[in-house]
């Protein structure tokens, strides 16, 4: 299972990449393996600002619909709406083409309590 090095995680099955005060946020391969095949992603938020652990959208299986929570508080500024045409993108490339969400970070401090790569396998028996 690919859990890449330079990202940060979260116990919510979130992934971020850092550059600056922007955090780009999608879901973990272990997240898209366990919803099955994502048929629509949905953010409603954007340009809003939200605090950690906010829930910023869901995304929806054939079979379940989860709630996406937000790793890091602040704006939402972009979406990928490629996702909108292509929510496989998802499964096939969770760390690539199927990010989520960019956003402006407001509390850089909360960095420091998302998970190391290393702690996200622990967390999924990795």
């Amino acid at each position: 299972m690919s859990i890449p090095a330079n990202l940060k995680y979260t116990k919510d099955h979130e992934w971020v990449s850092l550059e600056g005060d922007v955090a780009t946020v999608g879901i973990t391969h272990f997240a898209q393996k366990e919803l099955g095949d994502i048929v629509y992603v949905e953010v409603e938020t954007l340009d809003q600002t939200l605090e950690k652990d906010e829930v910023f959208g869901t995304v929806e299986a054939v079979k379940t619909v989860s709630d996406l929570f937000l790793p890091l508080s602040g704006e939402i500024i972009a979406f990928n709406d490629a996702l909108e045409s292509t929510p496989e993108s998802v499964n096939s490339d969770p760390y690539g083409a199927g990010w989520m969400i960019k956003v402006k970070i407001s509390n850089p401090a909360e960095i420091d309590e998302l998970l190391s790569d290393e702690a996200y396998k622990e967390l999924i028996g990795a």
